[in-house]
């Protein structure tokens, strides 16, 4: 469970490899419209491969009134005001799966190739140990190999590839990539989850 002086860190800032200075911030309910206008940037190829129908205002209208930050903490990198990236940690509060995180990211078309993603998951992998996780892992399709390689570079290793298992929103088999890093929980956070 998140503890409510994690979210002291935030907001903070990150400078990326070409000096460009972002804000991050948890999710807020007033973030609604460029949250919005965020994921229609993302061009149709790639929406094809997000969960969710994030083109459809009310998906996103959901997300941002019912905020729950101890189960989905999305972090927004905002630059002039604009959210170029989103990573979020999701949580399972309960169950078998309780003591795993899972880490989804998107950068802007825009933004990309600067260290946002990285620096992003680097922000999550750190909340996920102080909370208390045991494991975070992520999910891709075969095809997105940057996103492969950025998160091996962070630790992360190859769990499972299951080829032809996932289809994208066109009904379109893809390769289905499983990563995972093992976390190891400082003693003085241990037990606070």
């Amino acid at each position: 469970m998140l503890q409510a002086y994690l979210l002291d860190e935030f907001p903070n800032e990150i400078v990326l490899k070409d000096g460009l200075k972002c804000k991050v911030r948890p999710l807020q309910s007033r973030d609604e419209k460029s949250f919005h206008e965020f994921f229609l940037a993302v061009p149709d190829r790639e929406r094809m491969f997000i969960k969710h129908r994030v083109t459809e205002p009310a998906v996103i209208h959901d997300w941002c009134q019912n905020i729950d930050l101890g189960r989905n903490l999305p972090l927004l990198a905002l630059a002039d005001g604009q959210i170029i990236a989103d990573a979020t940690l999701h949580q399972q509060l309960g169950g078998w799966k309780r003591h795993i995180g899972r880490i989804s990211v998107l950068v802007h078309p825009k933004f990309r190739g600067r260290g946002l993603a990285k620096a992003l998951v680097t922000q999550i992998v750190h909340l996920a140990r102080h909370i208390g996780l045991e494991k975070v892992e992520a999910e891709f399709i075969g095809e997105q190999e940057a996103a492969i390689k950025m998160f091996a570079m962070l630790g992360f290793s190859n769990l499972a590839r299951l080829p032809e298992y996932v289809k994208d929103m066109q009904a379109i088999s893809h390769d289905y990539v499983l990563m995972g890093l093992d976390l190891t929980t400082d003693e003085e956070y241990a037990g606070m989850g």
